[in-house]
């Protein structure tokens, strides 16, 4: 059987472009930019971005009333 790809165990900066923060959270790249449509990430980034607590918390607000809706199960 082939093994699960691992977490890297190198620590990671936030890949927001401008941002020097260690990523705290990870998040998928597509909904990132589709919350935040003026946000750019430093080099290509695959399917997840690893975000600080600053912009993960951005996220959050930007992404709130979605959440909501999702977890009334429409």
């Amino acid at each position: 059987m082939a093994e699960r790809p691992r977490r890297r165990e190198e620590p990671q900066r936030c890949d927001v472009s401008g941002c020097k923060e260690m990523a705290e959270r990870s998040v998928s790249a597509k909904k990132y930019q589709g919350a935040l449509p003026g946000s750019t990430f430093n080099g290509p980034v695959g399917r997840r971005a690893g975000v600080c607590h600053r912009h993960y918390k951005e996220f959050r607000k930007a992404t709130k009333e979605e959440r909501e809706l999702d977890r009334l199960g429409w």
